[in-house]
């Protein structure tokens, strides 16, 4: 016949198992939540102090440079008891642990001279046992995780504890072994974007910005081609920068590169400038000359502005792009030429051909490569190291040591530069060459760049104030529909009425008398 202890004992024993699997079960999850080791581990250290009813515990990591076990997690300790935990390989019951590779329970630290107590977190150690289990993978030892209990026959044995242990060890080997492949990864990612970033460096092209290294990675994969590139930005952005950057990195960097702006010379000699002309071709040609074209040959021609080109010229760029071959103005001989054609443009050429300002054809011929690069203010991270180039230059040229304090540095940064990283140099040549101190203060910039900060700040009260007229508005509204009760206007409005009698008070909004 069964006792009533033995039947009590059955319960007693369900609710312990229960308690161990769902200590295992939130260990599992803290520890594939995230990568973030000390996080998590301290999170399991206060799983099993919650559910196991253990007063201390600690997750000790070896540090392979030193030799030397640290406390990285800790459950029931002080900051100043976890910076003094630590252990060199076999010393006390840790490092022994560690050097073993066994568990090892102390039944009473008590009367354990091994122990050594280094963390200082047991005052009284009488009554208190210790188990230390070692974190391993594959025989490989990781560190060691310990825990202080006090015993009574309610809570289980030691048995039961060193197996739930073991498993939570064992998990926790597992999370620092994905931990250490995350952190390798990273790491290597990292390197390789700093190894990326030097490698699509561009000489005379400022930019560590995601933005610019995308354009640079691209330069790279472009140069050695013979492909059209269409390079695409507002004015000041680099463009004549880049399509040198291409030309000097491609096969043709030994042949010729010229720049021609379809912007900057009239319609009427547009044509004698690109494609040359024959003596006596028009009042004027007292002898034969060679066009844009033809002195590109074997090299590079860079048309800046090619939205500006007249619709009276564009078949015959055409033509060059499709054929590589023209006739000077004035003649009848075709011209065959070996050039790789560069254009830019800050305009929209897609408006311009919708319309009918630009061929269709020609368009589509122009973006075989489109790149883009972006404004300053795009790149903001670009500012502080184009400040720094350019002071370099003109202190140099100069004969001069200025620099820029912070207040004017935030100017710069706060200011949209619409005329982008040509603006932006000119503005610095001109404190450098003008400035009456070594200092560049916000007081010594443009006004206009001033003017635009100030613009600024009163677009953000004006916001604010459009906003709060706005919600006075809704207010008014939703009172009229609900005849002034505010319980209902509230409804309306999705708030409480406590709410609208705030807002009503803080509007100036007096409630309707009947």
């Amino acid at each position: 016949m069964k006792s009533p202890a033995d039947g009590n004992k059955k319960p007693d024993l369900i609710v312990r198992r229960n308690r161990e699997l769902t200590a295992i079960l939130e260990v599992s999850k803290v520890l594939t939540a995230s990568f973030a080791l000390e996080k998590n581990l301290m999170s399991v250290m206060s799983t099993l102090g919650t559910l196991l009813e253990m007063q201390r515990g600690c997750v000790f990591l070896l540090d392979n440079s030193t030799g030397e076990l640290r406390i990285v997690a800790a459950h029931g300790l002080t900051k100043d008891n976890i910076e003094r935990g630590k252990y060199h390989i076999g010393e006390g019951i840790v490092g022994r642990v560690l050097e073993k590779k066994i568990p090892m329970v102390i039944p009473n630290i008590g009367k354990e001279p091994l122990f050594l107590n280094k963390t200082g977190s047991r005052p009284e150690k009488d009554g208190i046992s210790f188990l230390c289990i070692p974190i391993m993978i594959k025989n490989e030892v990781l560190g060691v995780l310990s825990v202080d209990r006090i015993y009574s026959k309610k809570q289980g044995s030691v048995d039961d504890d060193l197996r739930v242990l073991e498993i939570v060890a064992s998990l926790i080997a597992q999370f620092i072994k994905l931990w250490e492949s995350y952190e390798r990864v990273e790491e290597e990612k990292e390197h390789l974007k700093r190894e990326l970033k030097g490698k699509y460096g561009i000489k005379n092209v400022i930019g560590d910005s995601d933005r610019m290294q995308e354009v640079f990675q691209a330069v790279y994969r472009v140069a050695p081609s013979k492909a059209t590139v269409l390079l695409r930005g507002e004015s000041g952005s680099g463009k004549e920068l880049i399509a040198k950057a291409i030309h000097y990195m491609s096969p043709r960097s030994k042949g010729p590169f010229i720049k021609f702006n379809c912007a900057s010379i009239p319609e009427g000699l547009l044509e004698s400038e690109l494609f040359g002309h024959e003596k006596g071709a028009f009042t004027g040609a007292v002898s034969s000359r060679s066009g844009k074209f033809e002195l590109a040959n074997k090299g590079t021609i860079f048309l800046d502005e090619i939205g500006d080109l007249p619709t009276a010229l564009q078949p015959k760029i055409l033509r060059v792009l499709q054929e590589r071959e023209f006739e000077r103005v004035g003649s009848e001989r075709t011209v065959k030429v070996d050039v790789r054609i560069i254009t830019a443009t800050s305009r929209n050429l897609e408006t311009l051909v919708s319309q009918g300002k630009f061929r269709e054809d020609l368009y589509f011929r122009l973006i075989v490569i489109p790149l883009f690069l972006p404004p300053l203010r795009e790149r903001e991270e670009d500012i502080p190291i184009l400040i720094d180039h350019f002071l370099n230059k003109f202190n140099g040229e100069n004969s001069r040591s200025v620099v820029m304090d912070k207040s004017a540095l935030q100017v710069f940064l706060n200011y949209h530069w619409p005329g982008n990283v040509r603006e932006l140099e000119n503005t610095i040549e001109r404190l450098v060459v003008m400035s009456g101190s070594e200092i560049i203060t916000s007081t010594d910039l443009p006004v206009s760049m001033n003017i635009c900060r100030l613009k600024a700040s009163d677009q953000a009260s004006s916001l604010t104030s459009n906003i709060e007229e706005l919600e006075k508005a809704n207010i008014l509204n939703a009172l009229d529909k609900s005849g002034w009760v505010q319980a209902k206007a509230a409804r309306l409005l999705g708030i409480t009425p406590r709410q609208i009698g705030y807002k009503m008070k803080k509007y100036g909004i007096a409630e309707k008398e009947d």
